[in-house]
């Protein structure tokens, strides 16, 4: 098959750690080798000179069954060394790297530096962990995501990671925008995916970068697969994350129909938690379906099942 993916297979759009448990379950329910991910690139940053992608790195050690299940991003079991010696020394410590993990960035950084594209390399560590599912950066060009505080532009893990998201937040922009495009194959699965899965990642800044890559949104409108999106909000609040900060300080509705309407334009069905039922009519007067489900993946019995729902769902007669 070609550069653009599996025909028929599903595609998902996907930020960090709530995506990956979602992905963990629908790649128990369905052959891996038919889902293309693509994920969110907007987080990266240069880590005491190593490109590091939090949001792939996470995706890819999930699904290879390597994810540290108590924190959901990292490696399970990872030695944390390296950095308690650069603490010694003086360094900065405040970005969690493990020792295991310093192996994946500094395998990305050579192949970068060799000339490899971001594509190119994140097959390679995917393929080198056991991972069959095809894993894509949104874009091969550097993105990205600045956060406008009271205390001026951050950089995103600036924001996230060392101010740990206490800040509150003015406006969201993405820079290297005008130069950056879809990653090698990500338009073609869209147009050839027999379905879309918008996971339950944050929409301003997992969801949100990738939609803004210039020919993503338009190829999601564009598509005759169904889009299915999960809500990553519950009850009002964010699973994980600061998501419904951000959202309440944008001025938007912090519950699953503020994030309906954000998916709006290209959204066929979206998947609320049971509390949020009453939400269930104003999401379907958007002109979606709205499908009411558990979606608190507090284990892999609950993973599964609401990757089945919304497989069910997308399965459903229109």
């Amino acid at each position: 098959m070609g550069a653009g993916g599996r025909a028929g297979g599903i595609v998902a759009l996907a930020g960090g750690v709530g995506a990956a448990r979602f992905l963990d379950g629908l790649s128990r329910l369905i052959d891996p080798a038919r889902l293309t991910v693509v994920v969110n690139t907007g987080d990266d940053a240069e880590i005491h000179g190593l490109p590091v992608s939090p949001d792939l790195d996470t995706v890819v050690y999930t699904m290879a069954g390597l994810a540290d299940p108590s924190r959901g991003w990292g490696r399970r079991g990872d030695t944390f060394r390296c950095l308690e010696s650069l603490g010694t020394l003086g360094g900065e410590t405040w970005f969690q790297l493990g020792d295991g993990d310093l192996a994946t960035h500094l395998y990305r950084g050579d192949r970068l530096r060799q000339g490899a594209s971001l594509s190119q390399v994140t097959g390679e560590i995917a393929t080198a962990l056991g991972v069959r599912a095809r894993i894509l950066p949104m874009s091969d060009q550097r993105v990205r995501t600045r956060v406008r505080t009271g205390r001026g532009e951050l950089d995103f893990q600036t924001y996230f990671a060392r101010r740990r998201a206490q800040d509150s937040v003015s406006g969201v922009r993405f820079s290297g925008l005008r130069r950056a495009r879809p990653a090698t194959g990500v338009i073609e699965a869209i147009e050839r995916a027999g379905a879309v899965v918008v996971c339950p990642s944050n929409p301003i800044i997992s969801i949100g970068p990738i939609l803004a890559v210039p020919g993503i949104r338009r190829a999601l409108g564009k598509t005759r697969a169904r889009i299915a999106a999960v809500s990553p909000i519950v009850g009002g609040r964010a699973v994980k994350g600061p998501a419904a900060r951000m959202m309440r300080s944008l001025g938007l509705r912090v519950s699953a129909l503020g994030v309906a309407e954000l998916y709006r334009d290209f959204l066929d069905l979206f998947v609320l938690d049971r509390v949020d039922r009453r939400q269930a009519a104003g999401i379907e007067r958007l002109g979606m379906r709205a499908v009411v489900a558990d979606t608190m993946m507090t284990d892999r019995r609950k993973k599964i099942a609401l990757a089945r729902t919304v497989l069910e769902a997308l399965e459903a007669p229109r």
